[in-house]
């Protein structure tokens, strides 16, 4: 069974109110007695990087709502940690933050980089106690955080394939409608 810790991504479901979560799968960043956060993986926003960042024009980078909180602050995920000192490793191939002027010139000088990076605008947290709560509540569902779901620009169907991919018991809620009085 897998439980509350670093590194772990918090699926949410199906019917989760919640409109900054609705849908959302949260890499968890941190998680420690005194709280909890994380970045919100597959929701866009409304600006790249290069509208966010003067001087960076050549760096029309996607850029995603990281979460409700402080939402005019720029975070970071990469998997760059030797050429980014500061970083903080979250699982092995995904690090958080460091040095963003090493971090924008690396994707300047090489834009294959690009796909092991992803941009946040304000993170999500949660206060102690917060998330085990919403975890009692059946607000989220738990499942290993690998390289190729964190870093990957496929948003249309990473909700669902990481719903189905929790296995058996969950491939059908992939496909609930959003409103259940819907169906």
């Amino acid at each position: 069974m897998i439980s509350l810790q670093q590194g772990i991504v918090l699926i949410a479901d199906p019917f989760l109110k919640d409109p900054a979560f609705s849908r959302s799968i949260v890499l968890l960043c941190e998680h420690k007695d005194e709280g909890s956060f994380g970045f919100i993986l597959n929701k866009l926003f409304p600006l790249t990087l290069n509208q966010i960042i003067e001087h960076y024009e050549d760096l029309d980078i996607p850029v995603y709502v990281g979460g409700p909180v402080e939402d005019n602050t720029l975070h970071f995920i990469h998997n760059y940690p030797q050429k980014i000192k500061g970083s903080y490793k979250i699982i092995e191939g995904v690090y958080w933050g460091g040095d963003i002027e090493a971090a924008l010139a690396l994707l300047q000088e090489n834009k294959n980089a690009q796909s092991q990076f992803k941009f946040f605008v304000g993170y999500a947290g949660w206060t102690k106690n917060q998330l085990t709560d919403e975890l009692n509540e059946k607000s989220w569902m738990l499942s290993t955080g690998n390289t190729s779901l964190i870093y990957s620009a496929n948003l249309e169907v990473m909700w669902k394939n990481s719903v189905k991919n929790l296995g058996e018991p969950y491939k059908m809620m992939a496909n609930f409608p959003m409103d259940p009085t819907l169906n």
